[in-house]
């Protein structure tokens, strides 16, 4: 079965323990969003897609106010993800509207300081969040170098922001 990235996504977060769909989404969203995100119209259909696949299973259905179904990894699963962890990285890809306006900036002189500006604005918002994140402890092991490696590439990327707009 070809797999997309999402379906990764959802195979690494189940590796830690079983999640619903929504427990997934929540857990993107303060962890791998800062650098790969998922939504939920990619997340459920691609658990039915995992489950047919039989890469997934039901654990079972929760009672009480919403509905939520749990999804643990099957065997196939963990030998799914362990495979794709074990393959080099493809693709290192940054798309960064601002640096795109940067770039074409010679167009409009005067846009480029608004550009660095909110920029600048968004990382150091984004180490704000991070650091949040950090000190709620919910990194640990691996995460925790990858919100670290976060924390200090949006601090530096806020400072080259501050220099460019210096060198203006």
């Amino acid at each position: 079965m070809n797999l997309n990235p999402t379906a990764y996504v959802i195979l690494g977060m189940l590796s830690w323990r079983p999640m619903s769909g929504y427990d997934i989404k929540a857990t993107v969203d303060t962890s791998t969003r800062f650098f790969w995100a998922a939504s939920y119209g990619q997340i459920y259909p691609e658990l039915r897609r995992l489950e047919e696949a039989g890469l997934v299973e039901r654990e079972g259905e929760d009672e009480g106010g919403r509905r939520r179904t749990a999804y643990r990894l099957s065997a196939e699963g963990h030998r799914a993800l362990r495979d794709w962890l074990a393959q080099e990285p493809e693709g290192f890809e940054m798309r960064d509207e601002g640096l795109l306006k940067l770039f074409f900036a010679s167009a409009a002189p005067a846009t480029a300081a608004t550009t660095l500006d909110a920029k600048r604005r968004h990382h150091r918002a984004t180490v704000d969040r991070l650091r949040a994140i950090e000190s709620g402890g919910k990194g640990e092991g691996f995460a925790l170098r990858v919100l670290r490696y976060g924390i200090e590439c949006h601090e530096w990327m806020a400072g080259w922001c501050e220099r460019e707009a210096k060198r203006l």
